[in-house]
């Protein structure tokens, strides 16, 4: 256990003057390469170590980054010293039995064994792809890989060693006619496996053939419709519409979202089942243990319409009377942990996507997602693509459609839940200033009754 003697030293001798003190150190390995236009723009290989100290005294908080160990102690005495500064009520942290444990990182192809080099070669052949279909006018590629180790300790005694290896990648081809400019492309990721960014010729060549297709697409005039969504939009629906007002630092901070969200309260039909768990193998949220050293758990958050729990560092748990679940989150050393989701989904139902397309005379089918806001229980989301339903049928291309709408209606609303859950493992979660964090949400198809649609 590599770092395990000066953690332990350092909590030992300058840690025990605060309530509760802890100290995670990080290793961090990154490649990138980012092309803008034809021109490979950025290629680098880069790395960096750092860790923190946090502690807690009469309820206040300090905090101290550090790129050394030598001077531990010096700053454990200075985060105990910032806290003894703010701190002016109890102290109150939810219980987690201590652990020690090494965790090593999910592998299926590890991208270290693979050379900067052949990294290079297939982003390159990517972007040639992307300049043979005529019409394209520019394109967006992004490869990245990082390994993350991390070692941990607090007062409480443990000490826990874990490694994460993340893949990603987003390619983007844009085409343009004048001032008219359409863009089409996909984002994937993958916890320690390379392979997800092989074999993509097809979906390179079709999202360029897209991206010049809208310039001839017609666009749809806002209205409230039935629209139904894949499970990459709806895995997105239920993250950022949903999963954050689930977070316990923005519930307990929050008056209003107190007031709607409160456990008991109903959203919808027996078949809204929403759950949140880094503890589901191998997928980006995926984790052991959070940055406090609490073990991943499943979290149910929605279960057959009603609210049953929601996320928590060991801090929200205590204040607001529930469990740790194992969110606490950080980017990286130089971020103190905050309540963050995982993998957050929406359950699979017993719906074929045929069952959901049945009866719907005009409809939109919407797929992928190119962004979205939300505002406490408003939302709006830009659609990656969108297609006319007719009769119980996905028919033509339409220029891409932004969904609009209050969660709570919108919920009451969604009718239909699929068979068919998908995860889309290609984003990155924004807060409190640490982006992108790596999680993964997902959701089989949705279908909703009178959402507002309008040309994007």
């Amino acid at each position: 256990m590599k770092y395990r003697d000066d953690i332990d030293s350092a909590l030992r001798v300058s840690g025990r003057r605060a309530d509760y003190c802890e100290i995670r150190f990080e290793e961090t390995d990154n490649t990138r390469l980012t092309y803008r236009g034809k021109s490979l723009d950025t290629i680098a290989q880069t790395s960096g170590l750092g860790g923190n100290v946090r502690a807690v005294r009469n309820g206040g908080w300090g905090f101290a980054s550090f790129n050394s160990l030598d001077d531990l102690d010096s700053k454990v005495a200075e985060a105990v010293a910032q806290a003894a500064a703010v701190g002016g009520a109890k102290t109150e942290l939810g219980e987690v039995e201590p652990n020690v444990d090494v965790v090593p990182a999910h592998i299926v192809n590890d991208p270290a064994e693979i050379s900067l080099d052949e990294k290079k070669r297939l982003m390159d052949h990517y972007n040639d792809l992307v300049w043979s279909v005529d019409g394209i006018n520019s394109a967006d590629i992004v490869y990245g890989d990082t390994s993350r180790k991390t070692f941990f300790g607090n007062t409480d005694g443990s000490y826990i060693e874990q490694q994460q290896v993340h893949v990603i990648s987003r390619i983007s081809a844009q085409a343009r006619d004048g001032s008219d400019v359409q863009q089409a492309g996909f984002s994937l990721g993958s916890q320690g496996d390379y392979d997800v960014v092989r074999d993509l010729d097809d979906d390179v060549v079709d999202a360029a053939k897209r991206a010049v297709g809208l310039l001839t697409a017609k666009s749809i005039d806002g209205s409230e419709r039935t629209v139904i969504l894949d499970p990459v939009l709806a895995g997105v629906f239920v993250h950022e519409a949903f999963g954050h007002l689930s977070e316990g630092d923005n519930v307990y901070e929050n008056e209003k979202l107190r007031e709607i969200m409160y456990i008991g309260r109903k959203f919808g039909g027996k078949h809204l089942n929403f759950t949140d768990s880094a503890a589901i193998p191998g997928l980006r949220g995926s984790f052991k243990y959070d940055e406090e050293g609490t073990p991943a758990t499943r979290t149910a958050l929605v279960r057959e319409g009603e609210l049953v729990g929601r996320l928590h560092s060991r801090e929200t748990a205590a204040k607001m009377g529930e469990k740790p679940t194992g969110n606490a989150r950080a980017i990286g050393y130089n971020f103190p942990p905050i309540v963050r989701m995982t993998n957050t989904i929406i359950e699979a139902g017993e719906a074929t996507l045929e069952d959901l397309l049945e009866g719907v005379d005009d409809g939109v089918y919407v797929r992928n997602w190119y962004g979205g806001m939300t505002q406490h229980e408003m939302f709006t989301f830009s659609s990656g693509e969108a297609y006319m339903i007719r009769n119980g049928e996905i028919q033509e291309a339409i220029r891409p459609v932004m969904l609009t709408g209050n969660l709570f209606e919108t919920l009451k609303n969604l009718d239909g839940v699929g068979n068919d859950l998908g995860m889309n493992q290609g984003g990155g979660c924004g807060k409190g200033g640490q982006m992108p964090l790596p999680v993964s949400n997902g959701s089989p198809h949705i279908r909703i009754q009178k959402c507002l649609i309008s040309g994007a």
